[in-house]
């Protein structure tokens, strides 16, 4: 057995010992270190160091073994809920007619494929798109219905869903069943059990009449292949006093980093919608890159 002596032993000096040495106590008898170092084998401060190691070695192993607390051994039981099930009774007898590729002198854009999901969830989005703002905008209230047409992975309809809360229903749609088991999945995982994942068509979004409250499209509206008749079935969609909301990249300004064919101007916004039954019931212009326009189901054809 050895310890050190305590710190004031270690003031004297001799002309043989170098600064800082100290005596090492031996069964009971002071002796000098270099003697100390080969009856035990190592200096002792050596020894007193590997020694607080192995303890403070044997309270990490304890801690790393002992069992866990009681809710999270409950917690590591429990298994990952099912994604949330996705409507995909599409007609298969409907028959789709062919694409067009302009509408009312505006070239339509190719959707993006689920390929491209994570843009949607992309570091920069915030910066260049405000998305809070964006929302703060729409005015949510619990217990809407709420549809995110063209929801992609989920990035809106999440947030939504949040927002109108269990009372409400965000009706989560989009044409690639890829993109909607990503909603399924991560709706589940939070416990969003108000997300309704639906199977659209290239023609109707497949939504209930006259139940939603808003139908939100961001940066979606353009993709449309048949706008006409999407713009027929929203329309029909809308509860009394529901709007269609649409975000689009501002075409008017050369500045916003998109492609022409991503981008649609204001004019050309309202030469789509009012033939198709709808007027402008206000517009949001403070986000940096989008237009957002409110639109309400007019007197229309």
């Amino acid at each position: 057995m050895s310890r050190r002596l305590r710190p004031d032993a270690c003031s004297h000096q001799s002309p043989r010992r170098k600064p800082g040495d100290c005596d090492v106590v031996h069964l009971g008898r002071a002796m000098p270190p270099a003697i100390a170092a080969q009856s035990l084998g190592a200096p002792a401060y050596t020894l007193s160091m590997h020694f607080r190691l192995a303890i403070l070695l044997l309270s990490i192993m304890a801690t790393a073994f002992a069992a866990p607390p009681a809710e999270v051994a409950r917690a590591s039981r429990q298994p990952r809920p099912k994604p949330l099930p996705i409507d995909m009774a599409v007609d298969s007898d409907l028959e789709i007619p062919p694409a067009a590729t302009h509408h009312l002198g505006r070239e339509i854009a190719q959707t993006m494929h689920y390929t491209g999901a994570p843009w949607l969830v992309r570091e920069s989005r915030q910066r260049e798109e405000d998305c809070r703002l964006l929302l703060e905008a729409l005015a949510v209230k619990e217990g809407q219905r709420i549809c995110d047409l063209g929801c992609g992975n989920g990035f809106y309809t999440l947030e939504i869903a949040r927002r109108v809360g269990p009372e409400g229903i965000v009706y989560a749609v989009d044409i690639q069943p890829e993109m909607l088991r990503m909603v399924a999945r991560q709706a589940a995982d939070e416990g969003l059990m108000n997300v309704r994942p639906i199977l659209g068509t290239f023609i109707d979004p497949r939504l209930p009449k006259g139940e939603v409250d808003l139908v939100l499209c961001v940066d979606v509206y353009h993709e449309f292949s048949h706008p006409e008749q999407m713009l027929a079935r929203i329309r029909e969609s809308l509860a009394e006093g529901g709007q269609l909301v649409l975000a689009e990249f501002r075409g008017e300004d050369p500045a916003v980093p998109i492609k022409p064919l991503h981008k649609m101007t204001k004019a050309q916004i309202r030469v789509e919608l009012e033939p198709a039954g709808y007027r402008v019931a206000r517009e949001f212009d403070r986000l940096p890159w989008q237009h957002l326009m409110f639109f309400e189901a007019g007197a229309g054809p």
